[in-house]
């Protein structure tokens, strides 16, 4: 057996219990919940932590997300791997349905589509997840993302369909 011999590239982070901030739902409006998490009186998600990426801003309806693409991000051809796209654009668009929502009241993904328009690498900078509800119903809401570079270029956009979970009573 023959061994790789290469520089290792460790990456270690923390996270805390998710049920604290899902335990809000119940508590606080989507808007309430999501600027506690943004204040750090609510721990963000373990998946924030473990790609990087956080909210920067909070509307009626939208939520805009940002992270720094980094190697750890990489696909084997050389470049952020699509998923990071994918995951943020869906975790924008939850956010922004999220933020409409009262208390008590919950989404989950339906469907997803990404279009991705050009590479990101570790070179891209920063980047925004900018997403806006286009439509928030009694059971479904609707909402569009892009992901855009400090220059307003942009690498992928999205939409999505959730459907609302809404505490029976």
């Amino acid at each position: 057996m023959t061994l790789i011999d290469r520089d290792a590239r460790v990456r270690a982070y923390e996270y805390d219990d998710p049920r604290e901030s899902s335990a809000a739902v119940f508590t606080m409006s989507g808007r309430e919940m999501l600027e506690a998490i943004v204040d750090g009186t609510l721990p963000p998600p373990p998946m924030a932590r473990t790609l990087d990426f956080r909210i920067v801003e909070i509307g009626d309806g939208e939520v805009t997300f940002e992270v720094t693409p980094q190697e750890f991000h990489y696909n084997p051809i050389g470049s952020v791997h699509g998923g990071l796209a994918a995951t943020l654009l869906d975790s924008a668009l939850g956010c922004a349905v999220q933020s409409v929502l009262p208390a008590g009241s919950g989404y989950t993904t339906v469907d997803l589509a990404v279009k991705y328009l050009r590479p990101m690498t570790t070179e891209t900078g920063p980047v925004r997840a900018v997403a806006k509800v286009v439509h928030a119903g009694r059971r479904t809401a609707t909402a569009e993302a892009r992901i855009v570079d400090a220059a307003g270029k942009v690498y992928a956009h999205g939409t999505t369909t959730c459907l609302v979970l809404r505490e029976e009573g």
